[in-house]
């Protein structure tokens, strides 16, 4: 807190002293900083809940031990009461770490380099580290700590591991202390914390609420551990009186922090204390914003939130509405796009999240795309919050409700109906043309998909090939490169973490089986995924069976738009949930507007309508003048009655091609964009997108 870094060669005296100018440093921030009593809060109705890390349990989980919150202005801590912030304290250097007083695994106690090891061992894990320091046995101490952990038997199941790791005897700690009474000033506090640490047990300065602390004793994990505690403490210090802290307490436990490095800056950690729900700190950032290293170093509009989730630390961002949407919108579309994309995506956003309730529990919405995506103000831009100004208020209603208006990136030219999602949706929601997708595609170069001389098969980018005079005995193109070892992908794509297919030369010939669009929002390929691939993906995602190997895939069943609501495996249904799971059952689609086309095997369709599949082991009858002969092996060329061709050789994998980006019902993102293109304003875009819906201002 005091800017100071720390010194493996500094001794025990130097940190002691340093430790007391910090607890002044901390007593005057209090007294001297002119917070106002109590700052009027936004009106609840025109603020949003954001969850940002918690456990909720199957809703949503995302858990950190602690957080770092910053401003480039000024921090303070306190309480809503009634409608106001009444502040506690100021933070003078706007930099501080937060946690809640629930179970932890106390790893060792000693110097600094014993400190730091243990602890770096553990950033290995996923037992996460946490330094403090502080004043014992009238010398500093170095403590470090593990966890959280949600129950008393899970941190006692991470003491045989953190013991593993460090080879130091570790123990539970929980939230249970005794309290010497309260106190009118922190100075006051530090004096009897500072008596009873100097005599050997842990102490803790506490605040409790504007001017008013404590002290607490001890740190641990039931009520056995707490009264063996008050017996030791009674005879070593028998003038103490001694109350049982109510685990239903709210107050905030001052610790110092250090890093997990020598030199590392020592900043105040403050740690929440009381239980779930109810027991909550606001930090106030003012126009500043609050920066929260832990999820990216992003910075947020409004007030930090801090609380206690299933023995977890619960942060939720409360933030005015219309700020909120300034992030998200610019987070969800292109700050670029024309003005009545921006306002449809706007209106559609927050009528999404007005439509959530408490969804959440803690919170209307998370800060992922689980609900919308929210970077805070990294992703705002002027153009975006033009447009989301120029809409204030207004929401898409039907029947008289806010409609829950879920959009997606692209809808592959035809929005889905809702009983290709997730089997319901409501009246708003149908099966709409989106020919704006194709916008997705502007300027995106197209790539020939090639059989090479070897047998393999991928795809060339067009700039890099030039094609060839003449064409096969089948009819189809020649092509070569232009460029020495250009790179044959295994998809219509760079991906510059894939290794390519195959490198060429110019003057090598290529056959050209088809021509494609490059992947991206709009049309895509995926794979080859091997059967094995595809068994492991399916685990977990479908109700039934995974079967051992997959032999086939079949798409059996489309919805109106044309979306597959059912694929077949060697020819037994792959059930799922609700028909969108098949994107994240097969490797992660980017939507379910999908053929699936596999490389060991064709399918013949007979003239009684039966379908056969033949694989490339079996081979391939050709009927010619000369009679009936089989071919088999690498390089079978099949086309189907559209000429499209492909390859069949004798390893089976699949593939897939599709349109689309997302679930595809309601708004398509980027068919609002390329309908604003033709003209039309927000509301005929929304109003193309839900259906029997009233743009109104609420």
């Amino acid at each position: 807190m005091s800017g100071d870094t720390l010194n493996r060669n500094k001794n025990f005296g130097a940190w002691t002293g340093r430790l007391k100018r910090a607890a002044l440093i901390m007593v005057l921030a209090t007294a001297c900083i002119p917070w106002p009593s109590a700052v009027q809060a936004a009106a609840a109705q025109e603020d949003i809940r954001v969850v940002i890390f918690a456990d909720l349990g199957s809703k949503y989980k995302a858990t950190v031990p602690a957080v770092t919150l910053k401003s480039s202005g000024s921090l303070s801590v306190g309480q809503n009461s009634g409608g106001s912030f009444q502040a506690w304290m100021g933070l003078p250097d706007s930099t501080a770490r937060f946690s809640v007083d629930s179970y932890r695994v106390k790893v060792l106690e000693g110097n600094e380099a014993a400190a730091i090891k243990a602890a770096q061992a553990l950033q290995k894990t996923n037992d996460k580290p946490t330094v403090f320091i502080g004043s014992k046995n009238g010398g500093s101490v170095y403590q470090v700590y593990a966890g959280l952990y949600a129950s008393e038997q899970s941190a006692q199941a991470a003491v045989q591991r953190i013991s593993s790791a460090t080879g130091a005897q570790a123990e539970v700690k929980g939230n249970k202390h005794w309290s010497t009474g309260s106190y009118g000033s922190e100075q006051e506090a530090n004096l009897v914390r500072t008596t009873i640490a100097a005599a050997g047990f842990d102490a803790f300065t506490v605040i409790q609420s504007r001017g008013q602390y404590a002290v607490w004793v001890g740190e641990e994990s039931n009520d056995s551990k707490l009264s063996a505690l008050k017996t030791e403490l009674e005879s070593k210090q028998p003038r103490l009186t001694l109350s049982k802290v109510n685990t239903t307490q709210t107050g905030l436990i001052l610790r110092q922090e250090a890093g997990v490095t020598t030199g590392s800056q020592v900043m105040p950690h403050y740690m929440l204390s009381g239980s779930n729900n109810s027991s909550k700190i606001i930090v106030n950032g003012g126009n500043n914003g609050i920066q929260v290293v832990e999820r990216s170093q992003r910075t947020y509009r409004g007030d930090m939130e801090i609380g206690i989730s299933s023995g977890q630390l619960a942060l939720v961002n409360e933030v005015p509405l219309e700020q909120y949407l300034y992030s998200v919108v610019g987070a969800e579309v292109y700050s670029s796009w024309p003005a009545e994309a921006l306002k449809a995506q706007a209106v559609a956003a927050r009528s999404y999240a007005l439509a959530q309730g408490n969804r959440f529990q803690i919170g209307n919405v998370v800060d992922g795309t689980l609900s919308q995506a929210y970077n805070g103000k990294s992703s705002e831009h002027a153009n975006v919050n033009e447009a989301v100004d120029a809409t204030t208020g207004e929401v898409i209603k039907s029947g008289g409700k806010v409609v829950e208006a879920v959009f997606s990136s692209n809808a592959g030219g035809v929005t889905a109906d809702a009983s290709e999602v997730w089997n319901s949706g409501g009246e708003a929601f149908a099966s709409v043309d989106s020919s704006g997708d194709t916008s997705a595609q502007k300027g995106a170069q197209e790539w020939y998909h090639v059989l090479l001389s070897n047998g393999k098969t991928g795809y060339i980018r067009e700039d890099n090939a030039k094609e060839l005079e003449g064409v096969t005995e089948a009819g189809l193109d020649k092509i070569t490169v232009t460029a020495e070892n250009t790179n044959v992908r295994p998809i219509p794509q760079i991906q510059s973490t894939v290794t390519p297919v195959e490198k060429v030369q110019p003057g090598e010939e290529m056959i050209v089986l088809e021509k494609v669009p490059q992947s991206g929002d709009y049309a895509w390929v995926r794979g080859p995924f091997t059967a094995a691939q595809i068994a492991k993906s399916l685990q977990g995602k479908i109700t039934g069976t995974v079967p051992s190997s997959v032999n086939h895939l079949d798409v059996t069943k489309r919805g109106p738009s044309g979306r597959v609501l059912e694929v077949e495996a060697d020819g037994t249904p792959l059930k799922v949930k609700y028909p969108d799971m098949y994107r994240s059952a097969m490797g992660g689609l980017p939507s379910t507007l999908f053929d699936i086309a596999s490389t060991g095997s064709y399918t013949v369709l007979g003239a009684d309508g039966a379908t056969t599949h033949v694989s490339g082991t079996q081979g391939t009858q050709i009927l010619s003048a000369s009679g009936s002969s089989t071919l088999s092996g690498n390089g079978v060329v099949v086309m189907n009655e559209d000429r499209h061709a492909r390859v069949i050789d004798k390893t089976q994998s699949f593939i897939f091609t599709g349109k689309g980006n997302g679930h595809g019902l309601g708004l398509s993102q980027w068919g609002a964009n390329g309908l604003a293109e033709q003209g039309y304003d927000y509301k005929k875009i929304l109003q193309h997108y839900y259906k029997n819906v009233d743009i109104v201002k609420d």
